[in-house]
C-alpha cells in the first residue's frame, strides 16, 4: 500500500510545512527587518511570517 502525500517527510517533498516560527527565530528576523533592538522583551512580539 502507498504512503498518501501528507505523511510523507519535507525532505521527500522539497518545501517547508512550517508556517509559525520559534521565538528566536522571529527575534533574528525582527532584527533583520530593524523592528527589534537589543533590550527589548521577548515576551508579546509582533505577529511576523516567514520570509519566503
Amino acid at each position: 500500500m502507498s504512503q498518501h502525500n501528507t505523511f510523507r517527510t519535507t525532505a521527500t517533498t522539497g518545501k517547508k510545512n512550517r508556517t509559525v516560527l520559534k521565538r528566536f527565530e522571529r527575534v533574528e528576523l525582527l532584527k533583520k527587518r530593524g523592528e527589534w533592538k537589543e533590550g527589548d522583551r521577548v515576551t508579546g512580539l509582533k505577529k511576523t511570517k516567514p520570509d519566503s
